[in-house]
């Protein structure tokens, strides 16, 4: 039987534009070793593995007439190389080159009559490293029936989980006449059908609307030579094009000026941003006078009190946090910001950052694509922007024997929103990604700059006097076993 999509999987359709693909993505970087960790050995391990989620099996089928929603259906010609992609940058590249190819390929939609998830194996990286970059729609990760494909490819130790031999075969799909015929009895039969029946012709009404007045702009401007107004630094139209930034900083640092001031390693992560962003904008000359607060969306886990706080189930909920970006002091930004999520903590529903990161087999991939859903939820509520954070596990994690180093998140755009940041801590490290719209944010490199400066502003105020400071933008890696020597925000009983 074919499963009807869910309305709110719906909207992440309905929603997407060619300036705004709906989807997530993650890049990896591994380091193969011994292990002939390659494109075909990882091919493989998707092939063993892809059986624990049927939904990377299936794909969308319209129902004739839009009587109603589209329908999963296995896909009879579902082709694993299709989807597992092998790419290269000439040898030795460099991660600048990959993140030039990663704002590439996150550009463009999934093709919605295959299923909606692509990866790529990318192959030349300097020091023998490999990255995969992983795409996934919206509609396709919702952390409950179907969680990432990711975060079912990584284990604990380099010898890969044995699992049962896959014998999958497509499901035949039913005929046009039958689907129709279903989509017609549901809409007369059940109010929940008519609904969702209605919702997705308005949806599709208003869609068509923003898409004319979109035509109609571009040939205004093209007869007047002007361009469109590109609105303040953190909001504004969006291309079609995307720049994608990455920056890797020691969980240590994050600990040291937690222990110092107090909070979280998630206030502190937040604090980081804070003065990143405030620095950011001043060098963009844009005035602080009018911009006091950047208002933010930080998607939080809260315990569902009908599953278990240590599953997957735990609800991600919103929560708003306005930044002080025109206050000067680190360490005022860092006590304003821990107020905002003292609420937060006083609910006992939030959930501790070495808890979630303890779940068994969780990924942040999973998480990222969860607190994007919620991110995109609240648009209509208004932010400037939205910062997912997720506390990863604090050892290593292997795909196929090659040892994961590093995970960078790639965040989607929203319309008008064109930036958005996602932090993944994994194994003693905090590694931000930074996606940005290639037009209207040149010099999202530059912000990069600013984050790393703002941590180190709150570093000296956590010891100002005995800290060797090591020069700008190249701090001093932090020994491996401070680093990990326990899970983001364990003394914190807070996401980190």
């Amino acid at each position: 039987m074919s499963e009807r999509l869910s309305p709110r999987d719906l909207a992440f359709l309905t929603a997407e534009t060619p300036t705004a693909p709906r989807h997530n993505a993650t890049v990896e970087i591994f380091e193969p070793g011994d292990s002939g960790f390659g494109y075909d050995r990882f091919r493989d391990l998707i092939g063993d593995r892809i059986a624990l989620v049927p939904r990377f099996r299936q794909r969308l089928l319209d129902v004739p007439g839009h009587l109603t929603t589209p329908r999963w259906v296995d896909d009879p010609h579902f082709d694993l190389g299709y989807h597992i992609r092998r790419s290269a940058l000439p040898r030795p590249g460099t991660d600048a080159q990959l993140r030039e190819l990663v704002g590439r390929i996150v550009s463009r939609p999934l093709d919605r009559t295959r299923p909606l998830w692509e990866v790529y194996v990318v192959e030349g990286l300097a020091g023998d490293r490999l990255a995969v970059l992983s795409k996934t729609h919206q509609a396709l990760v919702d952390g409950v029936h179907t969680v990432d494909l990711g975060q079912l490819l990584l284990d604990l130790s380099p010898e890969p989980r044995e699992l049962e031999p896959d014998d999958w075969s497509p499901r035949r799909a039913p005929s046009p006449l039958i689907v129709a015929a279903g989509g017609a009895k549901e809409v007369l039969t059940s109010r929940t059908a008519a609904v969702d029946t209605a919702a997705m012709a308005t949806a599709a009404a208003r869609r068509r609307m923003r898409e004319s007045r979109a035509r109609v702009g571009a040939v205004a401007s093209a007869l007047t030579g002007r361009r469109p107004s590109t609105g303040s630094a953190v909001g504004g139209p969006l291309s079609q094009h995307r720049r994608i930034v990455t920056l890797e900083t020691a969980l240590a640092d994050y600990r040291t000026v937690r222990a110092a001031h107090g909070g979280t390693v998630n206030d502190v992560i937040l604090a980081t941003i804070t003065g990143g962003v405030r620095a950011w904008l001043m060098t963009r000359s844009e005035s602080l006078g009018g911009l006091r607060t950047v208002k933010v969306v930080v998607p939080v886990s809260v315990i569902d009190e009908e599953r278990e706080a240590t599953s997957l189930g735990s609800q991600i909920a919103p929560h708003v946090v306005r930044l002080p970006v025109a206050e000067p002091s680190p360490v005022v930004r860092l006590h304003q910001v821990s107020y905002s999520f003292q609420a937060h903590q006083e609910t006992g529903r939030s959930v501790a950052a070495n808890r979630l990161a303890g779940i068994a087999g969780f990924a942040p991939a999973t998480f990222h694509a969860i607190g994007a859903r919620v991110a995109f939820e609240e648009v209509r509520r208004g932010y400037h922007l939205s910062v997912t954070n997720v506390p990863g596990p604090q050892a290593p994690l292997y795909a196929a024997g090659a040892r994961m180093v590093a995970t960078y998140p790639v965040p989607p755009l929203v319309e008008h929103h064109p930036i958005a940041v996602g932090v993944t801590s994994y194994d003693g490290k905090v590694f931000y990604g930074l996606t940005a719209d290639r037009d209207q944010i040149p010099d999202a490199d530059v912000l990069a700059s600013c984050l790393r400066e703002s941590l180190d502003e709150l570093l000296d105020s956590a010891n100002p006097t005995t800290r060797s400071r090591a020069p700008r933008g190249r701090r001093r890696p932090a020994r491996r076993t401070e680093a990990a020597d326990a899970p983001a925000g364990q003394q914190a009983g807070q996401e980190s």
